[in-house]
């Protein structure tokens, strides 16, 4: 079954290998083995059970907590020709049902359900109805304690699925769980001897940074202000902070939303919109709030605040890159972010065991952000995944400060904490390194240890910024709990022996990640993106549904005259192929690129519609055939349902003619009234890019209107 597998991995997505460990899981799933699999963010965890459910007779059930994950899969799918949908809080009453008939009578390969959805009545009617081969289940790390995300229903799956007559195979699928974690997720879901599948949790596009010592508002503006063309998120630890930041943004005249829990649905729904269309190109959002964005070209994500675990800041910071382009993750430190966060947790509703639980994920966060260690080395070590080497491009690695020789403070602070055997904070240990005369500290006695005093030469806060280096570095540990307690690691001897230096780097910048879209300055690639613009606003999509960067770069590299040759470029199957096929060759041809007959481009794929273009005998070029339609009075609607093309493509045949220098009745372009309209915005923005021409125009000019005045003014000479 396993080659079916790879052969709709090609047909539907467009890809001739899977990537690491999809086959393995996929080899499991459809072999009839519940399975476990733990994949990097970006790593195709939707694959793994998507093929699955086209493979498997009847209807595979998907539990996922993130809705607008779900619309943007089910999306997807349906363009692709597979039959999907889901079942969530989104839907009016009249939607809902009507899925759900349509469930009960199988019409569906994989339905989609949140699982506070799932309650008994619900689960036992579709497992009594539907023929369910599979159950998949997406962030499976919400179903443990120990998790980040713990989300009570999905405790609720374990009960509905031991009670199903007969239970399918069950998937779970995370992208951040440790070991421990992993644990939980089989012993709660009660998996039967499932395989377990870690593919490792390295990005190696991810370029990680921690920035300290900044004024955050000014590196704001010019981080943003650097990387004007790219797509990023902002995290804050709150939503007064989202609020300001967002605010700051849009002074700058950056286009900015906001995203939290304080919004109504309405305001969060059109805002995400906004931000899947690129309308706005930066989202301002809590670390409070998921998201559940699918948004693969998102360039950057950078964390105002520290957030409370590393479970929660490597997911957050992986939503950048997820199509596999170079991008950034920065996290803005400050101590400042300990206290936001200890506040946070210790209002939230968990009881003390979950308080405790956080408190020690907190800790271990603070030790990410003062580490010097590789920063993905860290990350990956913290999820049990040994051996890795460095990355050589996150801010520690980057390093070239010259290190500062501390050894002697550090022997003053260790010899200090372990002086208070374990029984005080960090704070208590450098109030009595200050010499502070705190009340507390002098009813304990701490004032009369010898090592009182010793470092009062420095602030309080910096005596404590470097304790809790200590700790970062692996010299000291925090207890658990919401008070943690301080003290010495084995590595703590041999520098209070004077076997071991310690040194120390201070920094305060970031490099901009090499990213790969200085290939826009190619002409052909910015028309791909053109055309995916409007292909994406016919259609009602956001343009990554139509194709990522990666594909149109590929694209323009490759410059293919035919659809086996578009074939050979990865993204890009045959459904994508029979859909788009001409329109991408017509834009290459008009380009410079590919060739000028057609007679080769439906070697391996009928079209829809038997085009014009494609009658036996007939020799002219495509263009022309629809151009002549057109002068016969038909309308490019009329002409793209009958050649079995899209209006874009036709509208585009329409202006190369017209640019080659054929007579055209203009008014049949351009409305009369909107011709100085368009010229007056060309005068204002320039030529060079479309998009800002038609942002300065009303929403009823059309792209087809301003090609139709560009090329008339070209032919005149104007």
């Amino acid at each position: 079954m396993i080659e079916q597998a790879k052969q709709l991995l090609k047909r539907i997505y467009g890809y001739d290998t899977f990537r690491k460990g999809q086959e393995d899981i996929i080899s499991s799933i459809v072999g009839g083995r519940d399975t476990l699999a733990i994949l990097p963010t970006g790593g195709g965890k939707s694959v793994c059970y998507q093929i699955p459910a086209m493979l498997l007779p009847g209807t595979t059930l998907v539990i996922s907590p993130l809705i607008s994950l779900m619309k943007d899969q089910v999306d997807s799918l349906q363009r692709l020709g597979v039959s999907a949908a889901f079942l969530n809080s989104s839907l009016g009453a009249q939607e809902y049902r009507d899925v759900l008939r349509n469930a009960m009578r199988g019409e569906y390969k994989l339905l989609y359900v949140a699982p506070e959805r799932l309650d008994a009545p619900m689960f036992q009617s579709l497992s009594e109805q539907l023929h369910i081969p599979l159950i998949a289940i997406d962030e499976a790390h919400c179903v443990s304690q120990w998790g980040h995300d713990f989300r009570p229903s999905y405790r609720q799956l374990a009960g509905h699925l031991s009670r199903m007559p007969n239970r399918p195979i069950v998937a779970a699928f995370t992208a951040t769980a440790t070991t421990e974690v992993a644990d939980d997720i089989v012993e709660m879901l009660r998996l039967r001897e499932p395989s377990r599948y870690v593919t490792g949790f390295a990005r190696p596009n991810l370029s990680l940074s921690v920035v300290t010592g900044v004024q955050k508002k000014s590196f704001l503006k010019q981080f943003v202000s650097e990387r004007k063309e790219q797509s990023g998120i902002i995290y804050t630890a709150t939503r007064k902070e989202a609020e300001e930041v967002c605010s700051l943004l849009q002074q700058g005249g950056v286009e900015a939303g906001k995203y939290h829990g304080g919004l109504t649905d309405t305001e969060r729904a059109d805002t995400q919109e906004k931000f899947r269309f690129d309308h706005i190109r930066v989202m301002v959002a809590t670390n409070a709030f998921g998201m559940g964005i699918d948004k693969p070209n998102v360039r950057y994500v950078l964390h105002w605040q520290m957030p409370g675990d590393l479970e929660s800041y490597y997911q957050e910071a992986g939503r950048a890159g997820r199509d596999g382009e170079e991008s950034d993750c920065i996290l803005l430190f400050e101590p400042a972010d300990m206290q936001v966060q200890r506040f946070l947790i210790e209002q939230g509703t968990g009881d003390l065991d979950r308080k405790s639980v956080q408190m020690s994920k907190l800790n271990l966060m603070m030790n990410y952000s003062r580490t010097q260690r590789c920063l993905q080395q860290f990350i990956v070590d913290y999820f049990g995944e040994s051996n890795v080497p460095t990355c050589g491009k996150c801010s520690s690695c980057l390093d070239k400060s010259e290190p500062v020789n501390r050894t002697e403070d550090a022997k003053m602070a260790l010899s200090c904490v372990g002086r208070m055997k374990g029984r005080f904070g960090v704070m208590m240990a450098a109030k009595v390194l200050k010499g502070s005369r705190d009340k507390r500290l002098l009813e304990f006695g701490l004032d009369r240890l010898s090592t009182y005093g010793l470092m009062r030469h420095l602030p309080e806060k910096e005596v404590a910024d470097w304790l809790y280096w200590l700790v970062a570095e692996g010299y000291m540990r925090l207890s658990e709990g919401q008070y943690p307690m301080v003290s010495l690691t084995a590595n703590a001897l041999p520098v209070l022996e004077g076997r071991e230096a310690i040194t120390q780097r201070v920094r305060a910048s970031v490099k901009q990640a090499t990213t790969s879209d200085d290939f826009t300055a190619s002409p052909l690639f910015d028309a791909l993106k053109q055309w995916r613009r409007e292909a994406a606003a016919l259609e009602g999509v956001p343009p990554f549904m139509v194709f990522f960067d990666a594909t149109l770069r590929d694209i323009a590299n490759a410059r293919p005259s035919s659809i086996n040759e578009l074939l050979n470029i990865k993204g890009i199957g045959t459904a994508k192929a029979d859909k788009y096929g001409e329109d991408l060759i017509s834009v290459v041809i008009s380009q410079g690129g590919g060739s000028e007959t057609t007679g080769n481009r439906t070697d391996s794929i009928r079209p829809r519609k038997t085009p014009v273009a494609y009658r036996a005998g007939d020799e002219r070029p495509s263009h022309m055939l629809s151009f002549e339609l057109f002068m016969e009075g038909k309308s490019t609607k009329d002409i793209a349902k009958e050649r079995g093309f899209s209006q874009v493509t036709v509208e585009g045949h329409i202006i190369r003619c017209t640019d080659e220098g054929h007579e055209v009745d203009w008014e049949r372009i351009i409305p009369p009234d909107q011709e100085e309209v368009i010229l007056s915005a060309i005068e204002k923005v320039g030529i060079e890019k479309l998009k800002p021409i038609k942002d300065e125009l009303p929403s009823e000019v059309t792209y087809f209107a301003i090609h139709g005045v560009i090329s008339k003014y070209k032919m005149n000479g104007s």
